[in-house]
């Protein structure tokens, strides 16, 4: 069975930074895609950034390009997602999501996307 555990949220002030860490079960995680997307109670689930099985591509979007980076350690089966520069109306809860990818450099950007979603983890902005 696939599972996917997020850590590393918590609260931080406007302009600081976390890394988040992503770690896959039940998988053969080179094989997977990886994306993060983080939801806001109330809100619909919005992209955030997608790597590659290989981690050859990366795809972010566009509010966070810049300030966000996402990597993979395959060896660890375990993807990040470095956060710089935050908002404070970035404070959301942060999911990581996996898909088997055919390829080795495609990447995905919609939920509907993936197969596997983890539990999520809570990151709060202050002033």
């Amino acid at each position: 069975q696939v599972h996917l555990v997020e850590s590393g949220g918590g609260l931080v002030q406007a302009g600081g930074s976390l890394r988040l860490s992503c770690v896959a079960s039940g998988l053969t995680f080179s094989m997977y895609a990886m994306g993060w997307f983080r939801q806001t109670p109330g809100k619909e689930r919005e992209f955030v950034a997608a790597i590659s099985r290989s981690a050859i591509s990366t795809y972010y979007t566009g509010s966070v390009k810049d300030r966000f980076t996402i990597s993979r350690d395959n060896a660890k089966s375990t993807v990040f997602l470095q956060m710089n520069s935050l908002k404070r109306e970035e404070t959301d809860v942060y999911y990581c999501a996996g898909i088997e990818a055919r390829t080795s450099s495609k990447t995905y950007t919609r939920d509907s996307d993936y197969n596997a979603w983890g539990e999520g983890t809570q990151v709060t902005g202050s002033s």
